[in-house]
């Protein structure tokens, strides 16, 4: 979709959509518009018993006296004042609307509607929401005809094929344009996590996952792989553990942007990506399985976020982490009642096989704390379906040794609509993974399963500051949303990317 700004002038052809504010009061173009149709723009409201509030459209087909093809009336009309997010939704549920009336070319007149007034950051916002929106994830789709697929320009291109253009209207359009080439960085990031989330599992495997990641290079961001060999010297057993049982090596990849002061200490996103997750020899059940394709959405996050970092060319200097391991059935699978070694030193009993992703992350996190010193460490990672049980699908869960980190991630996520809810900690609960033959063990029983395995990863933060994010309920199969009609969300992107522009950058 090609998005151009320009200033307020009467649409003259295609489609063009105005906005209609409290008691369906128009601006001054919608106005002239209205007046060029004989007031059939104020009759087909009046007719319809239209009423502007936010979400609401009104569709008219080739108006009276006027070359347009149709005139959508937008309402943005709210009880609740209209924050950057209510914007993003606006601009979301505007693009299903012009994709399901299959309008190609559109002019977009965003310009103040009665006492509503609409800011340069809110029409960019706007902008944004329905270039969120535009993403498919169709291409492994296409005609077959004798017996071959047929070549589509447009395949493999995460843009829906309607509108091909949208041609913005407002009153400071160069200041709009500034504003909007950032969150362009940033859609384009949560374009990369959706897409490694949506990825099957026999495309994108460690190896294909590591080289995707590589590619952040392009953007200026310094990307290492550590193969099995140099994990094995590091003593990363818990890590390589989980992958024991596939055919596809485990790899961790550290992705570094330097964008901030020499003298400024990192921070640091850790993601689990577990690329597919059988349960290993602890087998899941085989409905749903297919899902867990996605079980690597902490680090399909992190990847997607340090590209929107870098394409924003963020003045903070940030490292991300991601440990991608398989893990498959096997007669070299790891087995319950087994004891690794971490990093850390740390024994681990493995109780379930299936409680993998703390054990990748825990030689992640140790890592980064000790490589790197950074001023706190978040990780991300598709943990436990106890946080489903607890919270649904509408927040994530937060855990954190720190209330300044855990207040500014749950600011961010109020401002983007990616939520949080924090979640407890304490003695009471660490000791339900103390074990009797190692320093720990990986499951903690049927009580508080999302707690225990925030407890298990706090044993491996040292006193750096660290928050875990459990987004199995927000990063794959979450509710279709105004912004998103895809199985994978890319949640966490724009929540981290909100959190380092607020309070990191410099």
């Amino acid at each position: 979709m090609k998005i151009t700004f320009s200033a307020l002038s009467i649409p003259k052809k295609g489609s063009a959509v105005i906005l209609a504010g409290k008691d369906n009061k128009l601006g001054i173009i919608a106005q002239g518009l209205d007046d060029s149709s004989d007031g059939a723009l104020t009759r087909a409201m009046k007719a319809a018993k239209f009423k502007a509030e936010q979400g609401k459209f009104l569709e008219i087909l080739a108006p009276a006296h006027l070359k347009l093809d149709r005139i959508i009336i937008a309402g943005i009309s709210s009880d609740d004042e209209l924050n950057l997010h209510h914007w993003e939704r606006f601009g979301g549920g505007l693009y299903g609307r012009l994709a399901a009336s299959k309008s190609q070319a559109v002019t977009l007149v965003l310009e103040n509607a009665g006492d509503d007034e609409i800011l340069s950051p809110a029409v960019a916002r706007a902008i944004h929401g329905a270039f969120l929106r535009s993403y498919t994830f169709d291409r492994y789709k296409g005609e077959i005809k004798g017996g071959k697929k047929k070549k589509d320009k447009n395949h493999n291109v995460n843009n829906s094929k309607s509108p091909d253009s949208l041609a913005v209207q407002c009153e400071k359009p160069a200041v709009v344009r500034k504003i909007y080439a950032d969150l362009d960085g940033l859609g384009s990031g949560v374009f990369v996590a959706r897409d490694l989330v949506n990825e099957p599992a026999n495309i994108l495997y460690p190896a294909e996952f590591a080289a995707r990641a590589k590619k952040l290079a392009k953007l200026g961001v310094k990307v290492e792989v550590l193969s099995e060999k140099q994990m094995e010297k590091l003593g990363m057993h818990a890590l390589l553990g989980v992958g024991m049982g596939s055919v596809r090596d485990s790899s961790l990849v550290v992705m570094q942007w330097n964008g901030g002061p020499k003298t400024q200490k990192p921070i640091a996103f850790v993601g689990k990506g577990v690329t597919f997750d059988t349960g290993g020899i602890s087998l899941k059940p085989g409905a749903g399985m297919g899902d867990m394709k996605g079980d690597m959405g902490g680090a399909g996050c992190v990847t997607g976020l340090m590209h929107a970092l870098a394409a924003r060319k963020a003045k903070a200097n940030v490292i991300g982490v991601i440990a991608l391991a398989e893990n498959m059935p096997d007669a070299a699978a790891q087995r319950p009642g087994d004891v690794v070694t971490s990093m850390s030193g740390q024994t681990i009993e493995i109780l379930n096989t299936d409680a993998e992703g703390r054990l990748v992350l825990a030689d992640a996190l140790w890592y980064t704390q000790k490589r790197f010193k950074p001023q706190f460490m978040i990780n991300l990672a598709t943990l436990t379906g106890a946080i489903l049980v607890a919270l649904g699908q509408n927040h994530a869960g937060l855990f954190s040794n720190n209330d300044e980190l855990s207040q500014r991630i749950t600011d961010a996520g109020l401002t983007t609509g990616e939520k949080v809810w924090r979640m407890p900690l304490g003695p009471e609960y660490d000791k339900m993974i103390d074990c009797d033959i190692a320093n720990m063990k990986n499951i903690g029983g049927r009580y508080a399963g999302s707690i225990t395995a925030a407890q298990f990863l706090q044993r491996f933060v040292n006193d750096v500051p660290w928050a875990h994010l459990d987004i199995a309920g927000t990063a794959m199969n979450s509710p279709k949303s105004e912004i998103n009609r895809s199985w994978a969300s890319g949640y966490g992107v724009r929540l981290l990317n909100q959190l380092v522009a607020d309070h990191y950058e410099k």
